[in-house]
């Protein structure tokens, strides 16, 4: 039934060969499996460092009044700061963030994902360190530290599918990418859980003190367990080395990249992933920067349940998308739908669910109705990462970094864009907050239907190719027959 039957069964055959079984509950005797849990503890820490001030913000800017002994005491704001800057603020990350995601992707080819990887993240965390001086200092300075986080978060993600690219055999592309991707949704959770905690208890500069620390422990952790390619890496099993190089095949031609730039550029399965992840993300962040103004302005919630309503809808999306990725997995291992079926199952679902989920929210009078829709909506967000977040590798292994980069980079737009567009449309009515959400509804119903109509799950014929997994396994068993 499948198109795909002709590479899946090499490539099953090559991991019975060469490499073997462990039972699942060893899973770290593969040292691939290390990598994307390190990799998940990485993108844990971006996005504490990415999102903790959405919800610190509402610490720095809203004035509260406390009953102490029958005294009624009120407390100033420690900024002033209106609708339209906090827009700023909240969006200056994604304008650094934008810039440096196709040099990401190139730089991971030219020193190594590995390094760059660990030390986007690590720098980040310095510069968030720094972020009660700067937001004392001038709301400006803070935007300015806000757009150097942003650059060097920027080139995570294409630092990562390139380490993908030479770590991942083809047929565990999908669990290995959304096991370390899930780190952003637990990192989100753990943003907003402990951001508010930490405000209320410690005062909110503590925030960024803590989440910047950790980085720096991560930091030395990665660099010490991880290498760039498996045949760098002294932890590796010999079999584990020979399965890997089987699967995913020899070194890219770098002259042979330069050429395809045009061609990858101007393919409609390219743009399919641009697309969607502008969408997507325009969705995915007008919730998450929102969400906490969003329940004040509706609700009138204090910051102690803002904190823990903004980060339940991302507490099953973790587990949302290490399930789908397995399950993506399992039904190309299987043939039961070629990888570009499953590509544009599991993207077009996230679609269509986010779009009607989007709709339902601004209609919501009940702050339960309204959180268990956004719970839904940010569970079918991780569920199309299994889709759209992979197809990079599918399509072009050889330049999974740069695709990603490029795409990111444009994603970005809806990161910048979407709350500097909320804080111009919003003052505190209901009707305000429609036109935002009915707008987000819009953009990813529209990126759903364009990737349904022009994504591809194989490989494209300007990819530059590896050595076939079918040549591989005939040259393992040529040698074997030697051997006798």
């Amino acid at each position: 039934m499948a198109t795909s039957s002709s590479e899946t069964l090499p490539l099953l055959k090559i991991s019975q060969t060469i490499e073997g079984n462990y039972p699942t509950w060893m899973f770290w005797k593969k040292k691939r499996n290390v990598v994307a849990i390190l990799a998940f503890f990485g993108f844990l820490n971006c996005y504490t460092i990415k999102v903790n001030l959405s919800v610190a913000i509402v610490a720095m800017t809203t004035n509260t009044t406390t009953v102490m002994d029958n005294v009624i005491i009120n407390e100033v704001s420690e900024f002033n700061w209106d609708s339209k800057m906090r827009g700023y603020v909240l969006s200056a990350f994604f304008y650094g963030y934008m810039t440096t995601q196709m040099i990401g992707g190139w730089l991971s080819m030219k020193i190594g994902g590995q390094k760059l990887f660990g030390l986007g993240i690590v720098m980040a965390g310095f510069l968030t360190l720094l972020t009660p001086w700067a937001s004392r200092t001038s709301v400006y300075l803070l935007i300015v530290l806000r757009i150097l986080e942003g650059i060097c978060e920027g080139v995570t993600s294409p630092c990562m599918n390139t380490l993908w690219s030479k770590w991942a055999p083809s047929l565990e592309r999908t669990k290995l990418a959304t096991v370390a991707m899930s780190g952003c949704y637990f990192g989100t959770v753990l943003a907003m859980t402990a951001s508010a905690y930490l405000a209320e208890t410690l005062g909110w500069p503590s925030i960024f003190y803590v989440f910047g620390s950790i980085s720096i422990v991560w930091f030395i952790i990665w660099m010490w367990f991880v290498s760039e390619t498996p045949a760098e890496d002294p932890r590796i099993s010999k079999t584990e080395l020979n399965y890997i190089l089987q699967s995913v095949g020899s070194v890219q031609d770098e002259h042979m990249l330069e050429k395809s730039w045009t061609k990858m550029l101007t393919s409609p399965a390219v743009w399919a992933i641009i697309v969607y992840s502008f969408a997507n993300d325009w969705a995915f962040y007008t919730i998450l920067t929102q969400l906490p103004t969003y329940l004040k302005d509706r609700f009138a919630y204090d910051l102690g349940k803002i904190g823990f309503l903004s980060c339940v809808p991302y507490i099953a999306t973790p587990f949302v998308i290490i399930i789908s990725g397995q399950l993506a997995d399992w039904l190309r291992k299987t043939d039961i739908f070629t990888t570009t079926q499953v590509r544009k199952i599991f993207t077009c679902t996230s679609s269509v669910a986010q779009t009607l989920l989007l709709i339902a929210v601004s209609h919501c009078s009940s702050v339960t109705v309204t959180v268990f829709c956004i719970v839904l909506g940010a569970a079918f967000e991780a569920w199309g990462y299994s889709g759209y977040g992979v197809n990079g590798l599918d399509i072009a292994p050889q330049h999974a970094g740069l695709i990603s980069g490029i795409s990111n980079t444009v994603a970005c737009l809806a990161g910048m864009c979407s709350p500097i567009f909320a804080g111009y449309i919003v003052t505190t009515t209901l009707e305000e907050w429609r036109i935002v959400f009915y707008l987000a509804s819009g953009i990813i119903f529209f990126g759903g239907v364009f990737y349904g109509v022009f994504a591809s799950g194989d490989v494209q014929a300007w990819n530059v190719s590896r050595t076939s997994s079918y040549e591989l396994l005939m040259t393992i068993s040529d040698d074997d027959d030697d051997d006798e």
